[in-house]
Formats: C-alpha cells, structure tokens, sequence
C-alpha cells in the first residue's frame, strides 16, 4: 500500500517492510488532554429565558381562515389590529403581550410594531403570503417565538416583495429588525423564496424547538451580529450558507444542526471591516452535521471547538479561521475534497477530542496553518492528504508520525514492538501523506507499521477504530520516535 519510493529513507530510525504478517492486536482508543485553549464563550443573556424576563399580563388570539378572527383583550389600551383580507397588522405600545397564532391562509401575512418586547406564540399556523414576508417584525424589541408544544407551523414568503412599507427593510420569510429568541416544543418550518429564510437584523437564539428551514435562494439563517444556538433541532437547505453572521459571532453550546449549503455552513463574519467588530465562532457541543459546496464552519476571527459530535462534508476547507483555531475535545471529522480540511490562517492549537482530516491532494493539506504554530499538546488526530502542516517539536507534548502514501479504503495500522496497538485507520481516500499524533506515540520507543489486514468486532469514527481487534496485516516498515515529530514519508508543508 505504501507506495512513496522515499518510504522509510527520511528519517534516521526508520526501515522498510519485512514482509511478516501482524498478529492479532487489541485496539485501544485511549489518549490524554491538555490544557483547553481558545474561547469558553456560551452567550449567556439572562434577557433571553422568556419565562424569567417577561411578564404576560394578555393574551391576543389571532385565527387565521376564510376570513381572520381576532380576540383582542387590549383593543383601545395599547394594542391596535388591521386586517385586510388574510394580511394582518399588530401596533402595540404596552409590555407583556402574548400574541397566540393559529389557522392557516394561502394570501396572508402578519406584521408586528411593538415598542415593547413580546411573546409571538405559533400555535398550529401555517402562513403563505404571495407579495411579502409571512411573519414581518417592525420591531427592534426581542421577539420571543414559542412554538407551543405538539404544534406543527409553516411560513412561506413570496418570490417577490410587492406590498412593503416604503423605508422599512424586509428580506426573508420570517424577519425582525430585533432579536428572535426560539423555544417550545413545537415544530417550525420556514421556506424563504425572496432572499433568505429568517433573518434578524439584530440576534437570535435557538433554545429549543424543532427547525426546518430552506431557503431557495440565499442563507437559511441571516443574522446582522449573532447566532446562539442552546439546544433543539436545526434542518438547514440553502441555495448559500446555511447560517450566516454578518459582524459577529455564532455559538453552539448543545442539540442537533443538519446542515445542506450550496454555500458555507456556518460563518461569523465581519463583512464591513468594522474595526469595533471581532468575529468568533465557538462549539461547546452538539451533533453538528455539514455538507457544503463552500467552507463548512468559518469564522473570520478565532474558532473554538471545546465539544460536539461533528462532521463537515465540502468542497472547501472543511475548518477554516482566518485566524487561530483552538481544538480541546469533541468528535470531529472534516473532509474536504478540493482543499484542505482544517485551515488556520493563526495558530492551529489540539488539547483534546479525536480529529480525523481528510483533504485534497497535494498542495492541500489535512491540517494546515502555513508556516504558523502548529501545537499539540493533547487529543488523538490523524490526517490523510497530499500534505500537512508540521507540529511543533518545541510547543507540542505529544507525539508526531508523518507517513507516506496510501490508497482509498485501505488499513494502516501502528504497534509497538511488545504488539500495543498505537493507531488503526481505514483511509476514506487515496493520499500521499499521513499524519498522526496522540499520547499513545512514547518518546524513544520503536514501532512497525502494517498494511491491509482487518478489523474484527471494531467500532470507528470516520474511519478512525476505537475498539475492536487488528489482525492479518503486511509489515511495511519502522520507526523510532527519536523526536517529537517523526517523518518518515510524505510532504510537510512549510508555509
């Protein structure tokens, strides 16, 4: 399988293959962590828990249908309702207004101005508007959108935007000059035709609630400074980016985000340049799940992963920064096929998790950081390429094995001379350059590398085995770890 004619010639302690087969091998998943680096960052804002930070003292019901019916308790004391045909208008000057929406219309809207936060509860509605945003909050107060327990919702916006208010700004299907705060155990789903799908001009906040959310011709989610996400479910279908923060950040503290972008899959951005704005992106956890044609997580700034289960499918970098990025624990996976899967144009920092990386072909690389810090200092990572970013010899703690090539679907697998299993991979591509690193790499130890064989009773992470026995496999070579990082074959890029 190892095909580099420079195999086992790079590196002083390294031997080409003998030609014996391995014996059966116990595979251990162990490894320690270093000192988390990076962002801690969760969002936290005691203003966004709507059953601590808002007071209801009424209730609007407002029954979409034939004809809209409107029950309003407030009528002449602060709250003020239009209707023309199926498209209805909320003034409000008054707090602690619950506004409880249901029926369905195939012609209709709703418009909110409010000088006060408010309580939008979507209780079984299904809105289609042919000529503006479904739901068009005029409002920079918070909305809090509640999707009420067992309920199904539906917003459509138009292809065109014919009937606005000359002055005021609306692009997407479910829009607000404020803040959008999700919660409720009810579902949504929300399809942008004109522009985006929901939109905030300020934040929002997704604390619960199950999402589906497509937009046909750009972001599924655009916001102007944040995304948080706490928990719930996010199915995302764009025609671009799946969340897109255009000057600031974006966290993903827990729940579950599919992601299917034409574009990127999650970005914070700082598109004005604005001196006053640092973007950052920050995972604490999740299931996080991207398939993309562009970047699949990017921040214009730092990026942080401290936890999460995730996976990132693109044609682009998988993990890119313009800055550092920060590993500390997780689950992660990136494959990108046209360039590099993990892309620090900073620092590139790994404290914990389990990464696996999978780029393009050379001059792509698996974990690339040109000619910057490459540090590890605890996790257990592995990256297939046409080349890689070498780790610090000086900064790192842990220990480096670069290899040479391989082919699609084919074992490598890493023992000591006393048979301790170090590393079994099943690569998910052809490439030139392995690399790996965990704690089970010891300093001045001798190790045999193996090709083929198999698996049995195995459990993996992308290709990565954790558990399970390897048996069967043609020694291909040794080395020693006379260094902190140990080359034996492939390209190691220097910037």
């Amino acid at each position: 399988m190892y095909s580099d004619p420079n195999y086992g010639q790079q590196s002083s302690g390294t031997t080409a293959g003998d030609g014996t087969t391995s014996a059966t091998t116990q595979i251990d998943s162990t490894y320690t962590s270093g000192s988390g680096e990076g962002s801690t960052e969760t969002g936290y804002n005691a203003d966004d828990f709507v059953e601590s930070s808002f007071t209801l003292s009424s209730t609007v019901k407002i029954v979409f249908g034939a004809v809209v019916t409107v029950t309003n308790p407030l009528k002449g004391n602060g709250v003020s309702i239009t209707t023309d045909g199926n498209n209805v208008v909320i003034n409000a000057t008054v707090t602690g207004v619950a506004y409880d929406i249901s029926g369905g219309t195939s012609n209709g809207s709703l418009k909110i101005y409010s000088d006060k936060k408010f309580e939008l509860n979507l209780n079984g509605v299904d809105i289609t508007s042919t000529d503006r945003p479904a739901i068009n909050i005029q409002s920079k107060k918070t909305a809090f959108v509640v999707l009420q327990t067992d309920s199904h919702n539906t917003l459509v916006d138009a292809a065109s935007y014919t009937s606005l208010t000359d002055g005021e700004d609306a692009k997407g299907a479910l829009f607000s000059e404020g803040q959008i705060v999700f919660s409720g155990a009810g579902s949504l789903s929300v399809t942008g035709n004109f522009k985006h799908a929901i939109v905030s001009d300020d934040y929002i906040r997704v604390r619960s609630g199950d999402l589906t959310v497509t937009s046909k011709v750009k972001d599924a989610i655009h916001t102007n400074e944040a995304f948080v996400m706490d928990n719930g479910i996010l199915s995302l279908t764009s025609a671009d980016d799946g969340i897109q923060v255009d000057a600031g950040y974006a966290i993903i503290n827990d729940g579950t985000l599919n992601i299917e972008a034409n574009g990127k899959g999650i970005t914070a951005d700082n598109e004005d340049e604005n001196p006053d704005v640092t973007p950052y992106l920050v995972i604490n956890g999740g299931n996080i799940t991207v398939n993309g044609q562009d970047e699949g997580l990017e921040s214009k700034g730092d990026l942080t992963i401290n936890d999460g289960q995730i996976v990132c499918k693109t044609s682009d970098d998988g993990i890119n920064a313009t800055n550092n990025i920060y590993i500390n624990g997780g689950h992660i996976y990136a494959y990108a096929t046209g360039n590099d899967a993990i892309d620090a144009n900073g620092l590139l920092t790994v404290t914990g998790g389990i990464v696996v990386a999978a780029g393009a072909r050379q001059p792509e690389a698996s974990f690339d950081c040109d000619a910057r810090t490459f540090k590890i200092t605890g996790g257990m990572i592995v990256g297939v390429a046409g080349a890689t970013s070498g780790p610090s010899a000086t900064a790192s703690t842990v220990h480096t094995v670069v290899l040479g090539s391989g082919t699609n679907g084919g074992i490598v697998h890493i023992e000591d001379t006393e048979g301790n299993e170090v590393m079994t991979f099943k690569a998910p591509e052809d490439f030139s350059t392995l690399i790996y690193a965990s704690s089970k790499l010891k300093s001045e130890i001798n190790y045999k590398i193996y090709t083929g064989g198999a698996v049995a009773s195995g459990t993996d992470f992308n290709g990565l085995y954790l558990s399970g026995t390897y048996s069967g496999g043609t020694n291909a070579g040794s080395f020693s770890t006379s260094s902190m990082v140990t080359q034996v074959g492939g390209s190691i890029s220097r910037g």
